[in-house]
This record gives structure tokens, sequence and C-alpha cells, in this order.
């Protein structure tokens, strides 16, 4: 099971809005996939909510695709909640990961997939080598947000076509 994760929980963000063209892109190869969204979600405290996410999404979840917004030369605090809240760091052992970093400078959270990286590998999630990194987010998004840059769109498809190979060989 193929589940995406936006993860920050800003409202309106262009991570969710690529999150949303990643799964777009995954169902046009025929491949379902759910997506999380961390919008709304209260992370502070495992409630009957997280339980429900943990239950449904988490467990039966072989692979992420996890994009990440750069937050001071890093990725945001609301997603390594989603780690801390789970009550067993079990649940994501054995299970692998694909990242893509959006910002709106020039390196496209560079920096933060190789944190998000460590955190991941120290869950025992094996991540992917081709991490996408996405620069200068509002000058490849039309008005409405909306993905438009044929390059960036080329190397979003390239790198699922590979994950997609990689991760049935695992």
């Amino acid at each position: 099971m193929y589940t995406i994760i936006s993860g920050t929980n800003r409202a309106d963000s262009h991570t969710l809005r690529m999150a949303k063209k990643y799964r777009e892109i995954f169902q046009q190869k025929g491949i379902h996939a759910g997506l999380l969204s961390l919008e709304g979600m209260n992370l502070l405290k495992r409630d009957a909510a997280f339980e429900k996410i943990e239950k449904e999404i988490i467990i039966p979840t072989t692979d992420f695709i996890i994009l990440s917004p750069e937050y001071n030369g890093s990725f945001p605090g609301v997603l390594k909640l989603l780690f801390d809240t789970s009550e067993s760091h079990k649940i994501w052992w054995n299970k692998r990961a694909l990242l893509t970093g959006i910002s709106s400078g020039r390196a496209g959270n560079l920096r933060g997939m190789d944190h998000l990286t460590g955190v991941l590998n120290y869950l025992k999630i094996t991540v992917h080598p081709n991490k996408l990194p996405i620069s200068q987010i509002y000058k490849i998004c039309d008005g409405e947000g909306n993905l438009t840059d044929e390059e960036t769109i080329h190397a979003i498809h390239q790198q699922i076509d590979e994950y997609i190979e990689w991760s049935k060989k695992m």
C-alpha cells in the first residue's frame, strides 16, 4: 500500500498541492496511493483520531512518499511529531520511503531531506536514493498553485517510475 504524506500542517500549502499531483501521477500509472495531510491534525497528543490514522493508514502502508517543505533548513516539526506520537516505533519498521523536498529557495530542501533520512533510517525505513529537490516552487506553479513546469513534471514521473521498480525488488 502506497501512502503520500504532505509533511506540513500549514493551510493551503504548496506541499499539499504537490502531494495531490503525486497522487494524480500514481493514478495515471494505474496505482492507488492514499493521501495523508497533516493539515488540521493535532499531533501533540495521542488520541482516538490519531489511533485511527495509525491503524487504518500507517500500519498497512508499506511505501511512504513523503513531501516535505523546508522549515529553517530542515523539515517541519509536525512531521517529526507524526513519528514521535506513534505508540510503537515498530509500526514503521521494514517499510520504504520516497522523499521530495519543496522550497521557495534554490536547494529544494536538500538538507531537510538528509535530516529526514536520518530519522527514517532510525525507524528502520529504507529510503530510496533518488530524493527529488523541488526548488523555487513559486516560479514553477501558476497563480492557483498548479505545477506548470514540464521539466519538474518529467522529473517527478522519472522519480516515481524508479521508485516503483525499486520497491518491487525490496
